[in-house]
């Protein structure tokens, strides 16, 4: 029945998303996405541009890794203001692999986190992005993930949502919660 479900979505039509915006969610609903793919028996290839720490859905998600590979290309923290060398190379390191991975096969869903947030801070191109969307196999689903997106990649997305922030703890001073934000 495996081997039948994973020959099923072999034929299934792959498309592009792209959660962007101020608000939270962007990462969890790309990880709720990943877990309901590995759930259906499909195998899932998540590549975390900037962040590096260890944060509980890396944890969690590592349980579920005979359907699910995380990989991370980033120093452990975001950037806060200019990119280092390391920020670079390690995001170049990720763009390149992310290309083989999606090309490869192996995987049904891809998921760049943070891509359009590496793009901002010019470790990636717009053009790098928008050539991966353009040449992924029909079969893939794509999942792009960041805070600010450029209307190039919103065009060359098939579903795009917009996480908007409209009231947040974070304003009275609520510090990151364990197992919720962090």
């Amino acid at each position: 029945m495996k081997g039948m479900i994973i020959e099923m979505n072999k034929l299934q039509k792959g498309y592009t998303h792209v959660y962007f915006g101020t608000g939270k969610g962007k990462t969890t609903a790309a990880m709720g996405l990943a877990v309901r793919a590995a759930g259906y028996g499909l195998k899932v290839y998540i590549a975390q541009f900037i962040k590096g720490l260890i944060y509980s859905e890396i944890k969690c998600l590592k349980k579920l890794s005979e359907n699910i590979t995380v990989k991370q290309y980033g120093r452990g923290c975001f950037i806060k203001k200019e990119p280092t060398q390391e920020d670079i190379e390690a995001a170049k390191h990720g763009i390149k692999e992310a290309i083989q991975i999606i090309k490869s096969g192996k995987y049904d869903v891809v998921i760049l986190d943070e891509i359009t947030v590496a793009e901002f801070f010019g470790l990636v191109t717009v053009a790098e992005i928008t050539d991966i969307i353009k040449s992924k196999p029909d079969n893939v689903e794509l999942v792009l993930t960041g805070r600010k997106a450029d209307k190039k990649i919103l065009d060359a997305a098939d579903l795009v949502t917009e996480m908007k922030e409209i009231k947040h703890y974070y304003a009275c001073g609520v510090q990151a919660r364990k197992g919720i934000e962090k």
